[in-house]
């Protein structure tokens, strides 16, 4: 891929990001909660077409909430990809709260901001899970804690997912795949893990060529009499199948 081609992609992005950062400031507070969802997986979408990035998601149909959705965590891309397949809000790390433009577009998407490292603060993000999950709303968490090499799952923390349990709710897991789109096979370029940086993953990215994000769906479940580790350690195994490839599945329905 020339420089030229990577140049306007990465132009292109940048303003799509700042126009993003504008209507935030300017026209959020001014919309209801389902206008700035709307708005919210618009952008995500837009923002995956700019990448050059395309969307697949197979499997079960999306729940509309109240739900908790629970997902392996691959990189910086898995919180557009699902915004992009349905607006839900994230659960993350407080450290995201204060990085520059993307600190504003994350609170703006409606994140939840916890300190990984206070059991006390994670007590207190449950409760307002607990709160918004009975209003109605779509959550979403990587139990994971952070993000993995694609390959492997990392072992599941139950402590989020005592929201569901606490709201009496259902969890729909969600497997995410970056792989080739002519070849099938899965792709390394999108990955933000270990001594990645993320000008380096971005930079694999708008380099890559036939990207695509393929999203299965499983079906959504309540605790049925299971305690949350339990409960973790079960859809960790339901994420491992979803995320095999499989030769035989629903059609999948490509997202643009």
């Amino acid at each position: 891929m020339s420089l030229l081609r990577i140049g306007y992609k990465l132009s292109r992005a940048v303003w799509h990001i700042l126009s993003g950062f504008v209507t935030i400031r300017r026209h959020f507070h001014k919309l209801s909660a389902h206008e700035r969802g709307l708005h919210v997986q618009a952008w995500a979408r837009r923002m995956l077409h700019i990448s050059g990035i395309e969307l697949v998601v197979q499997g079960e149909p999306l729940a509309t909430g109240p739900v908790l959705l629970v997902s392996n965590h691959i990189s910086w891309l898995d919180i557009l990809v699902m915004h992009s397949t349905g607006y839900c809000r994230f659960v993350s790390k407080s450290e995201v709260q204060r990085w520059p433009l993307v600190g504003t577009l994350a609170t703006g998407a409606g994140t939840l901001f916890i300190e990984r490292e206070s059991r006390r603060d994670a007590h207190r993000v449950v409760h307002h899970m607990v709160a918004h999950l009975q209003e109605g709303q779509v959550l979403a968490v990587f139990p994971e804690g952070t993000t993995g090499d694609g390959l492997t799952l990392k072992p599941f923390h139950a402590n989020l997912i005592q929201a569901a349990i606490s709201a009496n709710v259902p969890v729909q897991p969600m497997a995410l795949r970056f792989v080739d789109r002519h070849s099938g096979q899965l792709s390394m370029a999108p990955r933000f893990v270990d001594d990645d940086t993320l000008v380096a993953s971005l930079w694999r990215t708008l380099t890559a060529r036939a990207l695509m994000a393929e999203v299965t769906v499983g079906s959504p479940s309540l605790a049925q009499g299971r305690d949350r580790r339990t409960w973790a350690v079960d859809l960790q195994r339901e994420i491992e199948s979803l995320r095999a490839p499989k030769v035989v599945a629903k059609s999948p329905r490509s997202v643009r």
